[in-house]
């Protein structure tokens, strides 16, 4: 019972920051980058998604003719395809408002509302560009492709704390995740990192 309660919790957040992204879409507003840098990933996505909304819409017109001699059977097939019209819009709208963020000390590094992962700065070991196509789940690897790639790789010279979409908890040594200007990122990253590192002490 219990489980069942705290997955239908983890559900509902989830549904309610979805909506909350698509209202601060419509308003252009974005979160957590008040006094930030923040680097977006979602343009490799943008005509996938609107063409899979359209594709739901479609649906939703052909089910609507379809049932109109059966109202109840239509009215319930209608609200649930409005809302999946609906969710994936705002899927789209959480990864367009909810950037990743570097601040002069931490890398947040998100996907949509699905994740937020903060990562010290004096922690990343390596950054670089780097763009695969294909990964496979790896104890200790956290790979966020966008349009089936990343572009970044990130190697920590200590694990981070990452939590799962259910809390399942898992130490992360290496990232890989995708930002649509790559080369600006690993450099702003690459900065942060030197402005960190302590001087050299002085001779003697």
């Amino acid at each position: 019972m219990r489980t069942a309660y705290v997955t239908a919790c983890v559900l509902v957040r989830h549904e309610l920051r979805l909506f909350v992204s698509l209202a601060l879409w419509v308003a252009r507003r974005t979160h957590g980058t008040r006094g930030r840098a923040p680097f977006g990933y979602a343009r490799g996505q943008g005509a996938v998604m609107f063409g899979f909304a359209f594709v739901c819409l479609v649906e939703t017109l052909t089910m609507s003719v379809l049932l109109r001699d059966y109202p109840a059977v239509h009215r319930v097939v209608f609200v649930l395809d409005v809302y999946t019209v609906l969710f994936v819009v705002g899927f789209h709208a959480a990864s367009v408002v909810r950037p990743h963020v570097l601040d002069p000390d931490v890398l947040r590094i998100r996907r949509a509302v699905h994740v937020d992962l903060h990562i010290p700065v004096d922690r990343i070991a390596t950054v670089r560009r780097e763009l695969r196509t294909t990964h496979q789940p790896t104890e200790g690897e956290l790979d966020l492709p966008v349009g089936a790639q990343t572009t970044v790789t990130l190697e920590l010279s200590e694990p981070v704390a990452h939590f799962t979409f259910f809390g399942r908890h898992r130490d992360i040594r290496l990232v890989r995740f995708h930002a649509d200007d790559a080369d600006a990122l690993v450099h702003a990253i690459t900065q942060a990192r030197t402005a960190l590192s302590p001087l050299p002490d002085r001779p003697v």
